[in-house]
């Protein structure tokens, strides 16, 4: 796709209407308007254009403020690096600008703005060539003196700048994350400029945003983790690093080691979750649940490198889904994590062999209602901890997930649904409420009680708390 198409595109959209409209505005009054950055990049791949970042040259921040003034309440939202936008509108207006490298971490830069300055020198300060592109919306010419198109066209990214790409370390997790999304391959002298970057002076809430595109946006977010290990970066990131070459049984995983196993399995994560199999709900507010999905794929064998031993022969990792909770919150909480999200990944990487092992072993309607309820105090459904045991087995070369089969995640959700165990779990029928109606007085047994009445609705499904509890005091009463 050029650039003309790009704009045709953008024109279709209320955002790209109202910003033509005001570059209109900004040109009457003496500015050059530039759309910059993703907008760009994704345009000329042909994907939606959204994410709108404007430059406007030859206006100072006054005067610029004032002709966006004219089109509604205007905002900064980063004067120290002179962004304003107007309410109601998706679009950040920022002045050009050199950025200089005075202090430690990716927010010790001095900012210099410059109306004036030359596009391929504002450009400059950009990460990847890909994303230092322009389009000027006057004429719709592409503006590229980076040579972006020629790298977007090859699939590589590359360094705009060499000399000043590593002033921001965070940029070595940009490059990993746009790796997986776009599916590029990554220059030789770029790997080796990430590889001297320390991310240890990153906050944990960088590192997350950044591991969370590449997990949520990446069509193969293996090839992000594999950046970081070919830059060796991987080490600020032990629980993963800890993975590679930790042998497996090579009749459940011929495929090679746990690194390779998991590479596999958060793959096949991004198919199914393209797939909408990926959390119960495509709204907004349920992502989370594709998110703890993700990265409970990319935890669940966390726990293998302290189980696994061999064993009469064979190699086992008996217990790990359990010893993985511990890496994976320690994982977590380096990540900044919520605690909501870390509760519910545990949750599933505690637990992703159940729905094969409940098929295996024929387990009783108890057992799911058991696994149901302990679930749902995480916030994490039965069909989700599937979706997770679904990646988990794809991610191998055997030859019923080389055919995409998984029969026992089917049968696993047939039988859950059958029970109806969702998201909320068993609720218990038997309350406080039915033994003071029963003439029980509250006391220490109580909780024995209800514990022996929640046993009896597992087991056979009853619903009436009259029935169940009439159980209870006959059980009771012939011991």
């Amino acid at each position: 796709m050029d650039a003309t198409a790009v704009l045709s595109r953008l024109e279709a959209t209320r955002n790209g209407t109202r910003l033509l409209e005001i570059a209109a505005a900004l040109r009457e009054a003496g500015g050059r308007v530039v759309l910059v950055g993703g907008a760009v990049r994704d345009g000329l791949l042909g994907l939606p254009v959204k994410d709108l970042d404007v430059e406007v040259f030859d206006l100072e921040y006054e005067l610029l403020a004032g002709v966006l003034a004219g089109f509604g309440e205007v905002l900064s939202i980063g004067q120290a690096f002179g962004v304003l936008v107007v309410r109601g509108l998706s679009i950040d207006f920022s002045l050009p600008r050199r950025d200089s490298k005075v202090a430690p971490g990716h927010r010790g830069f001095e900012v210099e703005f410059d109306p004036q300055l030359p596009f391929d020198e504002a450009s400059r300060r950009r990460d990847l060539t890909i994303n230092s592109m322009g389009i000027e919306l006057a004429t719709g010419k592409l503006l590229d003196p980076h040579r972006g198109r020629a790298d977007l066209e090859a699939e590589v990214l590359r360094a705009t700048d060499p000399a000043s790409f590593g002033e921001d370390p965070l940029r070595a997790l940009r490059v990993a994350q746009m790796a997986a999304r776009f599916c590029m391959t990554v220059d030789p002298n770029l790997i080796e400029l990430c590889a001297t970057l320390d991310l240890s002076e990153l906050p944990g809430e960088r590192l997350y945003e950044e591991f969370r595109k590449l997990l949520l946006k990446g069509r193969e977010p293996s090839r992000g983790l594999s950046f970081l290990r070919e830059s060796r970066l991987l080490h600020h990131f032990p629980e993963l690093e800890a993975l590679i070459d930790v042998p497996q049984d090579p009749i459940w995983h011929p495929e090679g080691d746990v690194w390779l196993h998991t590479l596999m399995a958060i793959d096949s994560a991004a198919r199914l979750r393209e797939l909408g199999l990926g959390s119960e709900s495509r709204s907004e507010s349920e992502s989370i649940e594709d998110v703890a999905f993700m990265f409970a794929v990319l935890c669940h064998d966390f726990g293998k490198p302290t189980t696994t031993a061999k064993i009469d022969g064979r190699v086992r990792s008996r217990g790990h889904d359990q010893r993985g909770a511990k890496p994976t919150r320690i994982f977590l909480e380096r990540l900044r994590a919520s605690t909501k999200l870390t509760e519910m990944t545990i949750a599933l990487v505690e637990q992703h062999l159940a729905p094969a092992l409940l098929i295996e072993q024929g387990a009783t309607p108890r057992a799911y209602r058991r696994l149901a309820r302990k679930l749902a105090r995480a916030g994490v459904s039965m069909r989700l901890l599937e979706r997770v045991a679904r990646a988990d087995h794809l991610g191998r070369t055997t030859e019923d997930a080389l055919a995409g089969r998984f029969e026992a995640g089917d049968a696993f959700v047939a039988q859950a649904d059958a029970l109806e165990v969702g998201i909320e779990g068993p609720k218990d029928v038997v309350l406080g409420r039915h033994l003071i109606a029963r003439g029980l007085t509250p006391s220490p047994e109580f909780s024995e009680t209800l514990d022996r009445c929640r046993d009896i609705q597992y087991e056979t499904g009853l619903t009436d708390p009259v029935e169940i509890l009439d159980r209870v005091m006959r059980n009771s009463s012939s011991t």
